[in-house]
C-alpha cells in the first residue's frame, strides 16, 4: 500500500478531513480535502461534520481551528511549523495604544497567535481585511501585526486612521523589487500579481494585489497568458492545475516559507496514526480568542 492509499484509508476509518494551505507542498495539496487561504480555511473548520481536522498548515491556523470548533480534534502534521509575524505585537503596546487613542480598533491580522488574538477587537485575513475595517464604526485603527498589509489597507480605506505595528511576514519581505523588475523585462507580456504582505516597493509594480486566493482568481479570469507571482511559490500547484496554458514566474530568489514547507505527507501520515500534536487551547484563551474570529465571520459575510 502506497503511503497516500494509507491516508485515504486511516482518514476513513478516523472519521478525519485534511485541510491544507496553499503555501505547504505540493503533494500535500495534492491529498487534502479542501485546500484554500486562511480564510477560506477557517470558515471550512467551523462547518465540518467530521470529528478530527488535520491541518496542513503553521500553528496559528491550527489554533484557530481548535477556538472555532472546540469540541473537535486538530491535528497539525508538523508541530514546529510557526508563524514568525505570528509573533511580531505584544499585549504591553497593545494596552499603550488602547491608552493614547480613543475610539480605537485593535484589529489583529489572522496570521497571529491566539494570546494576539485574545486583545484585539476583531480579526481579518488578506481576503476581507479592507472590507471589515471600512465596516468598522471606530476611526482609529491599530492594526497588528502585519506593517505592509496595514499600510496596503490603509491606502483603501483612507478615512481611518492607522496606527502601524512593525511586525512582517520574512517571506514576503525578502522579495526584492529589483528582482520584480528583472522578470518584467524578461517577461514584459507578464503581469504582477502580488499579495500584500509584500512590501510597498514590490506592491508599486503590481498590476493586482490580493490574498494567495484573489491571485489564483485573477490570473484564473485573466486573459493574458504570462505572470509574475509575488507570493510563497506553494501557490503555483494551484495556479498551474487552474491555467495548464498558462506560465508563471517568481523573483529569482524564491519566495518559501521554510515553516509551511515543514509540512510532508509522511507526517500527515504519523499524526493520522499516533492522534500526535493535538491542538490545546485552554477555555480561557479560548473564549477571550473566539469573540474576534467570530466578528470576522460575522463582518465578512
Amino acid at each position: 500500500m502506497s503511503m497516500v492509499e494509507e491516508i485515504k484509508k486511516l482518514k476513513e476509518e478516523k472519521n478525519a478531513v485534511i485541510l491544507a494551505h496553499y503555501y505547504v507542498p505540493a503533494e500535500v495539496q495534492q491529498i487534502a480535502d479542501y485546500v484554500g487561504d486562511s480564510f477560506y480555511l477557517s470558515g471550512v473548520a467551523v462547518d465540518l461534520e467530521a470529528q478530527t481536522i488535520v491541518f496542513c498548515g503553521v500553528e496559528f491556523m491550527g489554533e484557530s481551528a481548535k477556538v472555532l470548533s472546540p469540541n473537535k480534534t486538530v491535528l497539525m502534521p508538523a508541530a514546529d511549523a510557526d508563524c514568525p509575524m505570528a509573533h511580531m505585537a505584544d499585549p504591553e503596546t497593545i494596552k499603550k495604544v488602547r491608552e493614547e487613542y480613543e475610539d480605537l480598533a485593535v484589529v489583529c491580522y489572522i496570521n497571529s497567535t491566539a494570546e494576539l488574538k485574545k486583545y484585539s477587537d476583531v480579526c481579518v485575513t488578506s481576503s476581507n481585511a479592507v472590507q471589515i475595517v471600512r465596516a468598522l464604526p471606530q476611526k482609529n485603527i491599530f492594526f497588528i501585526p502585519d506593517r505592509n498589509l496595514a499600510h496596503y489597507v490603509a491606502q483603501q480605506v483612507p478615512e481611518k486612521n492607522f496606527v502601524y505595528n512593525e511586525g512582517f511576514c520574512p517571506t514576503h519581505e525578502r522579495m526584492d523589487e529589483e528582482e520584480v523588475l528583472e522578470q518584467k523585462k524578461l517577461h514584459p507580456e507578464a503581469e504582477v500579481l502580488a499579495h500584500p504582505e509584500c512590501n510597498k516597493t514590490v506592491l508599486q509594480h503590481a498590476d493586482y494585489i490580493g490574498s494567495t486566493k484573489g491571485i489564483i482568481q485573477y490570473a484564473t479570469a485573466s486573459k493574458k497568458q504570462e505572470f509574475i507571482i509575488c507570493t510563497e511559490e506553494g501557490v503555483g500547484y494551484e495556479l498551474q492545475c487552474q491555467n495548464p496554458e498558462k506560465r508563471f514566474y517568481y523573483p529569482k530568489s524564491l519566495p518559501v516559507c521554510p515553516n509551511m514547507k515543514k509540512v510532508t505527507l509522511e507526517k500527515v501520515l504519523h499524526v493520522l496514526k499516533t492522534g500526535e500534536n493535538e491542538v490545546q487551547v485552554d477555555v480561557d484563551l479560548r473564549e477571550k480568542t473566539k469573540l474576534p474570529l467570530e466578528r470576522m465571520l460575522q463582518l465578512a459575510k
